[in-house]
């Protein structure tokens, strides 16, 4: 080992933590995401020269370890308490009026910050390292995620400047809505459940035992809060803040010091006109008093701090009745929990159903059947349980457990569930599960795989429950015959569905690959792997080797293809598929479709409505340019095609410089008249 060799990789950890600090801490990069890149790589060849001379606070250290067998608990040195909540601006005066009444004379003044829908979180320095890092548990007692949090690039592994001997913060983990979106496509695109929200995705990904998962997350995080401290002390919640920040620690975007709760709530207004600046999902505002003396003399309740509440957002919401607790079970075998309400009228429509994502977010709001619940739609298709309507709860109602709920057996076979970590969800065990089979078919049938018109959920459950279908190839088995005893089925539509069911034994290739419904290949992936392989027997022949060759596909979508292959059931399917003369047509390169077009490599993005065509139709007519259509813009993206009601995608490729072109510069690249 050389003194240069040392001196080098001391001072490559200090310019990647510098740089992380920049970019994640104070959003003002000063190199390109390359040049980082080549600066990191450096220190890992260093590193692996010198193994030595590794340490965990080393910038190459954050790519995790070998998983866990569980979480150790640690208790907080100090309490993560939770805060009350309000959503009108009377609460927040009768908040003041309180606090005045604790304080008589005394000046009040607030700091008001985003409230950061993620999931709390609490990180320990000792003498300037990160020696442990706590979910928020029941607050006194929470899960060492330490492993987890140091693969966080926005956390520093070492604070700057002044190293107290103890500075204990808490904060919230989150998910950028942007790497959401990301996240969300790629998960699609590869078969997998999306999650529900970046909330539920964060939670999610901390919970994961194997930290080399939780570091390719899209996971950040900011902190606000001081919790037990050695050696340093603060006066005020500014003070805490703006100390936060020349240590290194990401803080809140943006946050103000106010006079009073009247300039609090004009704040609150103009807070809401700067949401689209933050780069995560907020739910509201937090109002805590500025000085901590006042905190301490204010004190506590069993629950919540004197000093701080919550204002959150009113979006369109209506309160009614929680009748039942359904749970159906998805494509994947993922139970999912449902609320099956009094019907109410919401944002212009009857709601009788609402969605409780999974088990977790139920017990997290603690909800319970027969309770009165607040609904919402706050731009979501599906509305949500939001909270529960404590003063209207029934004497007898019990907290809610799903497995006790379905005693142990899945809901639709009766089969063995499990508890699935990564989506903090059960699953039914029974691959012969009819739900799933159902949920397998639709898939199959769907325009964007088969296509086959008239094969939907009401005849696709009349032909599981009749035992009519027991797999996606006795689809091929099916006649006027059959089909005309089912309910509401003519003569005529039963000779249309099996006309449909033949006309589709010529398929793209792709569609059949997306239809097998394989783990982790969704539509690109079964578009790429058609295009790469051209014929169904070279593919099912390919081994792992020969698919992480293939671009984009790497060992676990490699592996889940061969092991679906390779699967006897699989295969036995496969076979009857062609016995039944399923013949999908061999496909072209897509670089050979289109030799010189404007759109040939590039990669293409489509966001708002077109006039001329269909988004399916305007992203088929990429492919046959040769152009790579994907659905999130990103720094990789050649160009965006905007129709009328553009939404974020476009101010993102504003922002990226990214080629921008209307319907019209589309239609003329395409060369094809408008």
């Amino acid at each position: 080992m050389t003194t240069g060799d040392q001196a080098r990789i001391a001072r490559l950890r200090q310019e990647l933590e510098r740089h992380n600090r920049l970019y994640y801490v104070e959003a003002r990069p000063e190199i390109s995401d390359r040049e980082y890149d080549l600066l990191y790589k450096e220190l890992q060849d260093l590193e692996a020269q010198h193994p030595d001379l590794v340490t965990p606070d080393s910038p190459t250290q954050r790519v995790g370890g070998e998983p866990l067998k569980e979480f150790q608990s640690v208790r907080h040195l100090l309490p993560m308490m939770s805060l009350d909540n309000t959503y009108n601006f009377e609460e927040l005066r009768e908040f003041d009026a309180r606090v005045r009444k604790l304080l008589p004379g005394e000046k009040i003044e607030y700091v008001l910050e985003p409230k950061i829908d993620g999931c709390s979180i609490s990180a320990r320095y000792e003498y300037g390292k990160l020696t442990i890092g706590t979910t928020r548990g029941d607050g006194t007692t929470g899960d060492d995620i330490t492993a987890n949090l140091k693969t966080i690039k926005a956390i520093p592994l070492t604070l700057d400047r002044q190293h107290p001997s103890l500075l204990e913060v808490r904060g919230e983990a989150y998910m950028p809505v942007a790497g959401f979106q990301k996240l969300n496509a790629q998960r699609v695109a590869s078969g997998e459940e999306a999650f529900a929200n970046p909330r539920n995705a964060t939670a999610g990904s901390l919970k994961q035992l194997d930290s080399r998962v939780v570091a390719k997350r899209p996971l950040a995080a900011v902190f606000y809060a001081v919790g037990a401290t050695d050696d340093i002390a603060f006066a005020s919640q500014q003070e805490a803040l703006k100390t936060f920040k020349t240590l290194g620690l990401p803080t809140p975007q943006f946050w103000w010091v106010c006079a009073g709760m009247e300039e609090v709530i004009q704040r609150i207004g103009d807070f809401q006109q700067r949401v689209g600046e933050l780069p995560y999902e907020i739910d509201g505002a937090v109002v805590k008093v500025n000085s901590f003396d006042q905190w301490r003399r204010l004190g506590t309740t069993a629950k919540a701090p004197r000093y701080a509440i919550a204002y959150k957002y009113s979006h369109e919401q209506a309160e009614t009745r929680l009748n039942a607790i359904t749970v159906q079970v998805g494509r994947t075998g993922v139970l999912t929990p449902v609320a099956e309400l009094e019907p109410v009228s919401l944002a212009g429509s009857t709601i009788a159903r609402a969605t409780l994502h999974n088990e977790e977010e139920i017990q997290r709001k603690d909800i319970r059947i027969g309770d009165t619940v607040i609904i919402e739609k706050a731009g979501e298709v599906i509305p949500a349980v939001i909270s529960v309507v404590l003063g209207k709860r029934p004497a007898a109602s019990q907290s809610f457990d799903l497995q006790k709920h379905l005693s142990g057996k899945c809901p639709e076979c009766g089969g063995p569930i499990q508890k699935d970590p990564e989506f903090v969800a059960w699953r039914c065990e029974n691959i012969a599960c009819p739900a799933q089979l159902k949920r397998s078919l639709e898939h199959f049938a769907m325009r964007h795989a088969m296509d086959i018109e008239g094969v939907g959920e009401v005849l696709i459950n009349q032909l599981v429950d009749k035992q009519l279908v027991r797999d996606i190839a006795d689809l091929y088995s099916l006649t006027p015959e059959l089909l005309e005893g089912l309910e509401r089925m003519g003569e005529k539509s039963a000779a249309n569905i099996v006309a449909a069911i033949a006309g589709s034994r010529q398929c793209e290739l792709w569609r059949l690959i997306h239809g097998l419904g394989i783990l982790h290949v969704g539509e690109g992936g079964a578009r790429k792997l058609a295009e790469y392989f051209q014929t169904l027997d070279k593919l099912v022949r390919a081994d792992v080797p020969t698919l992480e060759h293939m671009p984009d596909c790497g060992p676990v979508m490699a592996r889940s293809i061969v092991d679906f292959f390779a699967h006897p059931r699989n295969r036995a399917v496969l076979d009857k598929l062609v016995a039944t003369g399923l013949r999908p047509a061999p496909v072209e390169p897509r670089a050979a479709l289109v030799q010189g077009g404007f759109f040939t490599g590039k990669t293409v993005v489509i966001t708002g409505t077109l006039q001329r065509w269909t988004r399916e139709e305007a992203q088929e007519l990429l492919r046959q340019q040769g152009a790579l259509v994907t659905d999130s813009v990103s720094k990789k993206t050649g160009c965006l095609i905007v129709g009328a009601d553009a939404g974020s995608k476009l101010a993102k490729a504003q922002k990226l410089g990214v080629l921008v072109l209307n319907e019209q510069m589309f239609a003329e690249r395409l060369k094809q008249p408008m």
